[in-house]
């Protein structure tokens, strides 16, 4: 099969813009061009490769040209930022490069390592850490940071480390419930944290601690406000020792049980692709999580 670069940054766009309206905008041109490059590529692939719902999205099929197309851009991009540095013609744009990151990471070390890259910017998407490779499936991100080890299909893995989490509470939320000791019957009742419905991370705690127990949930979709409700006493949560060592220092938060800790493995996953800017992050995200996080 033999797409044009063409047709495959018009599937891209179609897919990250969610509507062949949108994407035509995008790409300056008119819905109908859209529509007749998708075809065309459908026909030429002999696959459906998106699903005309709302937002539009990849099929399997798709996804594999997505991928495609999203490596094209980014060699073509490297390659006009070094025509462009030979002829001497002016400064290119940067590289922009597409991560996905869970929101525990990008809270702390993560953002530190990626400003250490002027050169480059970034379109980040925030996922739990047991999801993340989702986004490399389908295209939509070139490396990712989460907690599955076993390689996407086209990407290489390597560890990171290790983030510890604790269940954490504050003073305020112990004496209304457990002043007299943390145990399996307070944890059957007592208000818990979530960052939402992947968040699966205190009902491992709950597994070890307090099998079978379900406590009531406050959903707090953003890591920083999900610290900021441990320490106004709305819930308990398994917060990061990166995160909250601040706040235990100062009394604002304290540890629940202190055999309870979690550690959770962060891997970098990433196309195996020969991108001077892709290697430049790696290189980075490693140097970072280096210091940042416990060994492997």
């Amino acid at each position: 099969m033999e797409a044009s670069s063409d047709q495959l940054r018009t599937l891209a766009a179609v897919v990250e813009h969610g509507t062949f309206d949108r994407a035509a905008a995008a790409l300056h041109l008119t819905p109908s061009a859209v529509s007749q490059r998708i075809k065309s590529l459908e026909e030429l692939s002999g696959r459906v490769l998106v699903r005309r719902s709302k937002p539009i999205q990849a099929t399997a099929a798709g996804a594999v040209l997505v991928r495609l197309a999203r490596q094209v851009a980014l060699l073509e991009a490297e390659a006009a930022a070094e025509l462009e540095g030979d002829d001497g013609a002016g400064v290119a744009a940067p590289t922009s490069i597409p991560l996905v990151v869970n929101a525990d990471s990008l809270a702390t070390w993560v953002l530190p390592a990626l400003a250490t890259l002027p050169d480059s910017v970034f379109d980040i998407t925030l996922d739990d850490q047991e999801h993340t490779i989702g986004r490399l499936r389908d295209g939509t991100a070139m490396a990712a940071i989460g907690s599955d080890h076993e390689p996407v299909q086209g990407c290489t893995v390597s560890a990171l480390g290790l983030m510890r989490y604790r269940p954490l509470a504050s003073p305020a939320f112990v004496r209304r419930w457990c002043a007299d000791g943390w145990d399996a019957r307070v944890a059957a009742v007592a208000p818990m944290l979530v960052y939402d419905r992947k968040d699966a991370l205190q009902d491992r705690y709950l597994d070890r601690f307090a099998p079978g127990a379900r406590p009531p949930r406050q959903y707090v979709p953003a890591s920083t406000e999900f610290l900021g409700a441990a320490a106004l006493g709305l819930g308990w949560g398994m917060i990061p020792d990166l995160q909250a060592r601040p706040l235990l220092d100062d009394g604002r938060l304290v540890v629940l049980d202190e055999g309870g800790a979690v550690d959770v493995p962060l891997y970098w996953q990433q196309w195996s692709l020969q991108s001077a800017a892709l290697g430049a992050v790696a290189a980075a995200i490693a140097r970072a999580a280096a210091t940042a996080l416990r060994p492997a």
